[in-house]
This record gives structure tokens, C-alpha cells and sequence, in this order.
């Protein structure tokens, strides 16, 4: 297997790449347990990046309007109503009483969800233009400049966090000046770029700098790492209900997230894929498999021709 086949739990060719001006790897700790729902996240992503407007349809999720991740959403907060008690200890919150006269257990998931910046980005793998590259801070960053709206990184992303900017019709799209339905393509990718520019500057992502509660943590990634494991047994000790760890591990499919999480249920419940694994790991292995189909098919062909002369 080579390198790109197998996550190894280090960028590919970083930090040597950028020699002294290497910075320490960056990134989020996200602890959903003290997400309030506030969305300052949200605002100030848009804010700062001059994001574009969305979320305006009302969707019935909750007070979720923006629903997931995408060109114009670069943090998505998600609400999660369920009838299960949060601590494990009888401690229950309700709203509600059963037919037996039981109140029934109520919590209420929140998760600022984000682009990962995996350790083996399958975006960068797959990416022709070099619009995606992979930043001193070990951060995975779009260049809307150099992007030529080929989207082969959309599907190479395993959490569908890449998506191809849309932009609203108007009348002078029109050839003849009429309103036309539907939306045209802007055509680029754009995502989160862990506030590179705030980076450089010697500031924290402007999420993470409105964030109330801390639940969005930046900083240097082994630190984040350490300060997780801690504050996952301190809620396993308080016996809180479904506690884990979401692409901490470095021997994960993509080698360990960037910005990683600590849910309180099952990934998929977040809407996130349980085992997300880079998509350009079996690169090598198609690639042999096409070159043994390609010498089967040449040699088959030439014995029936040679055996049709015969």
C-alpha cells in the first residue's frame, strides 16, 4: 500500500514542504455538551468571510434552517430533539408525561459542524487545478481564483462539505431580458478555511472568537486532542448519556480530523458517517485491477485473431 492508499496520521509531505516557515498544526475542538444553539458561529463566519445569504426557507428542523454544510454555509449548527434522559444517573429533564403518568425524557443535541481539514484529504488528492493545497497551520484551504469548477473534490469529500457555489437568477441573466426560474452556477468551491487569514495574522477564527460557551476550541491540535480526553472523562465519570470522541483518533480512515468533536450520541445522529474513510485510498488498487483488465483484454484479442488466421 502506498502512502496515499494507507492513513498514516500525518499530512502527506507536510510540514516539510513549507521548511522554517512551518507553523504547528492548528485546529477546532468542538464539545457539543456546552453548545447552546446560539449560531454566533454561524454569524460570524458569515460576517467575516462575506459568505452569502442562506437559510431563509423554513425547513421544520427544528430551528435548524440551513440544514447542512455547504458553499454558503461554512458552519452549520444542528438541532437534535430526543426523547432520552442526559445523564445516565435518573437525572432527566421533561416536558412531557407518559400514559403511565411518567414524565418522559427530553435532551436537546446542538453541534456546530464544520469542514473537517482531514489529515488525508481525498480534495486534495483529486484536485487539478492545485486550487486546494494544504497551509503552513497544516489547514486545508479553497482558492477561489485558481478553481475552475470541476468538482471532481465534491464527491472525494467522505462528510459532503465541498459544494459548487449557486448564485439566484435575475431578468439580465435572460438573453431577451425575461425572468427565468431555477439558479445558475457561480461554478467555484468554497468552504471553510479555518479563518486563514486570521491565522496569518496571529488571531483565532472568527467562530471560534464569538463562540459563548467555548464549545468551539482552537489551537494547536495535539493540545486539543489532550484537552478532549480529559474533558471526555470528566462527562464519563458524571455518567453522561452517549459521551465519545468523532475523528480524534489518528488511525481513522483519514487519519484523524482537523476539527474533531465530542458528540453525545452516535455520528450518525449528527449526520455525520460513522467510519468516513479518504476515497482515493483504493486509488492503487484500481489502478492494478484496470492494468490487469487492460493485458487480459490485449492478450484475449490477439489470441482470437491469431486463432481466426490459424
Amino acid at each position: 500500500m502506498t502512502a496515499l492508499a494507507e492513513p498514516t496520521g500525518a499530512p502527506a509531505a507536510w510540514p516539510d514542504t513549507y521548511g522554517d516557515e512551518a507553523k504547528p498544526r492548528m485546529g477546532f475542538f468542538t464539545d457539543t455538551s456546552v453548545c447552546i444553539g446560539c449560531k454566533a458561529c454561524e454569524v460570524a463566519c458569515k460576517e467575516w468571510n462575506l459568505i452569502p445569504e442562506d437559510g431563509q426557507v423554513w425547513t421544520g428542523e427544528s430551528y435548524d434552517n440551513t440544514s447542512e454544510l455547504n458553499a454558503n454555509t461554512w458552519r452549520h449548527v444542528a438541532f437534535v430533539e430526543q426523547r432520552k434522559p442526559l445523564r445516565l444517573d435518573g437525572e432527566t429533564a421533561a416536558v412531557a408525561v407518559d400514559s403511565a403518568g411518567s414524565p418522559e425524557p427530553l435532551r436537546w443535541l446542538m453541534e456546530s459542524d464544520v469542514c473537517k481539514h482531514c489529515t488525508h484529504a481525498g480534495c486534495l488528492d483529486v484536485c487539478p487545478t492545485g486550487s486546494l493545497f494544504r497551509t503552513e497551520f497544516g489547514t486545508v484551504v479553497v482558492q477561489e481564483d485558481i478553481c475552475n469548477g470541476c468538482g471532481y473534490c465534491v464527491p472525494a469529500c467522505p462528510f459532503g462539505v465541498l459544494d459548487q457555489r449557486k448564485l439566484p437568477r435575475s431578468s439580465d441573466d435572460a438573453p431577451i431580458g425575461l425572468p427565468l426560474l431555477g439558479r445558475k452556477e457561480d461554478g467555484r468551491v468554497w468552504k471553510c478555511t479555518l479563518c486563514y487569514d486570521r491565522l496569518k495574522g496571529g488571531h483565532e477564527p472568527a467562530c471560534a472568537k464569538a463562540c459563548p460557551t467555548d464549545s468551539i476550541q482552537f489551537g494547536e491540535l495535539d493540545e486539543l486532542r489532550a484537552r478532549a480526553d480529559q474533558r471526555l472523562a470528566k462527562l464519563e465519570a458524571e455518567r453522561w448519556n452517549g459521551a465519545q470522541l468523532y475523528g480524534r483518533d489518528p488511525d481513522d480512515g483519514v487519519g484523524g480530523f482537523g476539527a474533531f468533536f465530542l458528540l453525545l450520541d452516535e455520528p450518525e445522529v449528527y449526520g455525520l458517517p460513522p467510519d468516513p474513510v479518504v476515497p482515493t485510498r483504493n486509488l492503487p488498487e484500481t489502478w492494478r485491477s484496470t492494468a490487469f483488465a487492460a493485458v487480459a483484454l490485449t492478450v484475449g484479442l490477439a489470441a482470437s485473431f491469431l486463432g481466426g488466421r490459424s
